[in-house]
């Protein structure tokens, strides 16, 4: 719900990460507090939005959840591009997935937008017995690259929300000079492929 007189901001979102990182399932939780054990993998792309209130802004994401899969890589920059926050995920017990996100991080900050929010994201956080990929090693990858880092679990809602929060307030206080209403996917979106249009 906006807050009355407060700034409306409309940032592009995207997440990226190897299949069965568990994007979908971070999204889900979020926008409806849902969890399925058997998610189904992403075809092409998913769309969701969300409304967040910040004591800077009222933030209205347009969320573009990506495939995993490799055959899909090639669509992913039709998606990154123009976004203002990006979502790297990986599954901490996987190095294979934090590997292929640091080759995401990569690519963002040669392609993507220039200057974006951007978060690292070890999901599956409720897998720390099976840890592969160590708290330390991901922190400095993410403050090498000027990400901010973040442990989360869509299974138990561990930092879901909180992860969210910190982008939207991220954002507010980015745009906050900006007129009082903010488009921040600044190119037209082409909707082609399976998408699904989920509204929270």
């Amino acid at each position: 719900m906006a807050r009355p007189g407060n700034k409306i901001i409309q940032p592009k979102l995207v997440l990226l990460g190897d299949m069965g990182t568990g994007k979908t399932s971070l999204v889900l939780r979020f926008v409806k507090g849902q969890f399925l054990d058997q998610q189904e993998s992403t075809i092409g792309a998913a769309f969701f939005t969300q409304i967040l209130s910040v004591s800077e802004a009222t933030v209205k994401f347009d969320i573009w959840d990506t495939a995993g899969q490799e055959r899909y890589h090639s669509l992913a920059p039709m998606y990154y591009r123009g976004a203002a926050a990006a979502v790297v995920v990986y599954d901490i017990s996987s190095l294979d997935t934090f590997a292929r996100a640091k080759k995401w991080v990569e690519e963002l900050q040669n392609q993507g937008n220039p200057n974006p929010v951007m978060a690292l994201v070890a999901n599956k956080s409720d897998l720390d017995s099976k840890r592969e990929v160590q708290i330390q090693d991901a922190e400095e990858f993410a403050k090498e690259h000027g990400m901010f880092f973040m442990e989360t679990s869509a299974k138990t809602a561990h930092n879901v929300n909180e992860l969210f929060y910190e982008i939207a307030k991220k954002l507010a206080i980015a745009y906050s000079s900006k007129p009082s209403k903010v488009n921040l996917n600044n190119e037209t979106q082409e909707r082609r492929g399976n998408l699904f249009c989920c509204t929270g």
